[in-house]
């Protein structure tokens, strides 16, 4: 698999820095994931699908 050369951090980044988060990066067909405090450390990939879905199910999730 080839790796992410742009990343992309959440608009929902913590405050100060914006370091509390995760990065993203497409890799067609996955989307990769990652840590932006350890960005060196493992990265995790998912079917662009999957991905897809899990967020649109934080979207709906009450509470937020």
């Amino acid at each position: 698999m080839t790796t992410p050369t742009q990343w992309q951090k959440s608009s929902y980044s913590g405050g100060g820095e914006g370091n509390d988060c995760i990065e993203v990066a497409h890799l067609h067909p996955h989307i990769a994931v990652r840590d932006s405090k350890a960005p060196d450390q493992a990265t995790l990939t998912f079917a662009t699908p999957a991905f897809t879905a899990f967020l649109g199910t934080l979207k709906t999730t009450p509470g937020e």
